[in-house]
């Protein structure tokens, strides 16, 4: 019966402190009310050089930041007494079970498991809370400085990469696996020349730093080299895009969403059908292809866990890469250097080093847990990776041991591309979305994306042109369309 006693003592005191509590709480919320409101009306009869439009917008702003903290404090305050509730019950428990006393130590055991989970709790609540805070500002920041200006509409299946021309004239290309890769004109959305020497999706593109070439990789365990020349139309009017961008919210598309393609608008432009150099010597799909710097050698990856290096204008296979465990997905060429690096679904990717001709070394990077989707190189000795596992590592390749920066995502990343000017990385994801984030990892932007603009299904790659007026960023992906957005990179980095 002593038992009993006590029991029903600590269950009247622990209903007496959350009385007290709750008394608390609303005393708080309406002393908290008293306290704002002043200010809030002060700041609105002050004189301020600030348009009408924009101040009522950071009033309403910096209102919602302050109800999440208010509901923040509010919900501290009720966790902290479920702690000293559940010690309490625990201490009562203590005395209680079979007359037997527990030992301070099984005690503490209980309890600190028990605070560690609402601990838990209260940090993912936090975080929860302030993410809405956050994204209310990215969501203003990409409506101002991220704008979709073109779409690139043709192709009959999707396109897995894009990538613009490095001279003159500058033009898109796309590569799509309905087995053709086209050239756009950027500024009037026109398909300029399409290219169908290839039997199975084409899967890669890349352009020639000094030749109007083109390098495609293929299903069909081939890559071509092929010419082109093309003329650019007279360019229209730009319409204004800024009214249609909705924000950043999810929309569920069907299919019935995806451009309408039945009419081939490639069908009217010239069509190159025969290569002037085919490289063969892959045993499975060649995945990716790129130029090494100078342009007369090429490297290939493929499904046949092999990286091959080409002689350009003999076709001639001068040496095989070798070592992966599993499939190549990516092959990336440095820009100044006689550097390639290959990544692969054996969560790891290879530097490659032919700066020496005698030498080749080969360094490995390991640092993720899934399929390393792509590794790009930047302006110095700076490598970028991204992966099935939704992180993107930053690397230094004079220390392989760990990356310098980390960045985790909700979704899975495909082909990254990096800014080299303003070292601004693009991620492409698997749920449909392209966000911005600088080399040490912080967040910029997010494209906008709703049910009238913007990928309705997976984005599969992003390219940068730094030099382009109109369009400095491209994305394409598994609805069968490139976009060209304006990024507005000063005001972009002025955010930051």
């Amino acid at each position: 019966m002593p038992t009993e006693s006590g029991s029903c003592s600590t269950a009247r005191q622990a209903k007496q402190k959350r009385k007290s509590h709750s008394l608390s709480i609303r005393r708080t919320n309406s002393s908290e009310q008293e306290r704002t409101g002043l200010p809030r009306e002060m700041l609105e009869g002050q004189d301020s050089k600030l348009p009408s439009s924009v101040r009522s917008t950071l009033l309403e702003l910096f209102g919602q930041i302050e109800r999440e903290f208010e509901n923040l404090y509010i919900e501290n305050l009720e966790l902290r007494r479920e702690i000293e509730t559940l010690n309490e019950r625990l201490a009562a428990e203590g005395q209680a079970i079979d007359g037997a006393e527990l030992s301070k130590g099984q005690l503490k055991t209980k309890a600190s498991h028990s605070t560690s989970q609402l601990s838990q709790k209260l940090k993912t609540t936090y975080k929860a809370s302030t993410s809405k805070i956050v994204s209310s500002f990215k969501t203003t920041t990409s409506r101002a400085v991220c704008q979709l200006v073109k779409e690139y509409i043709g192709h009959r299946d999707g396109i897995w990469d894009v990538s613009v021309a490095r001279t003159q004239p500058v033009v898109l290309g796309t590569a799509s696996a309905d087995h053709t890769a086209l050239l756009w004109s950027i500024e009037t959305g026109r398909c300029l020349v399409k290219y169908s020497g290839h039997v199975g999706s084409v899967n890669s593109i890349k352009f020639h730093p000094s030749e109007q070439l083109a390098l495609t990789a293929s299903g069909d365990q081939t890559a071509h080299i092929w010419s082109y020349a093309v003329q650019l139309p007279t360019p229209q009017p730009i319409a204004d895009t800024t009214q249609q961008i909705c924000g950043e919210d999810e929309v569920e598309c069907s299919d019935k969403d995806e451009p309408d393609v039945d009419a081939d608008v490639s069908s009217d432009c010239p069509t190159i059908r025969v290569p002037l150099t085919s490289l063969k010597s892959h045993q499975g799909v060649v995945i990716a292809a790129d130029w090494l710097v100078g342009g007369k050698q090429a490297v290939t990856a493929s499904w046949d866990r092999t990286a091959n290096l080409f002689d350009v204008e003999t076709a001639e296979l001068v040496h095989s890469l070798t070592g992966h465990d599993q499939e190549l997905t990516h092959c990336c060429t440095h820009p100044t250097q006689r550097l390639v690096v290959t990544s692969s679904r054996d969560t790891t990717f290879r530097l490659w080093d032919f700066r020496d001709p005698s030498i080749h070394s080969v360094n490995v990077f390991q640092g993720h847990t899934d399929t390393v989707t792509s590794a790009v190189f930047t302006v110095g000795d700076n490598v970028v990776s991204g992966s099935d596992d939704r992180t993107v590592k930053v690397w230094d390749l004079r220390n392989m041991r760990s990356p310098i920066a980390t960045i985790r995502t909700d979704s899975a990343i495909n082909r990254i591309n990096v800014c080299v000017g303003q070292k601004i990385i693009a991620l492409p994801h698997d749920n449909r979305q392209v966000r911005l984030f600088d080399m040490s990892g912080v967040r910029l932007a997010r494209l906008p994306r709703s049910s009238r603009q913007g990928h309705r299904r997976m984005v599969c790659c992003s390219a940068w042109s730094e030099d382009h007026p109109m369009c400095n960023l491209f994305t394409c992906g598994f609805d069968r369309q490139a976009i060209g957005w304006n990024i507005n990179i000063p005001a972009l980095l002025q955010e930051k």
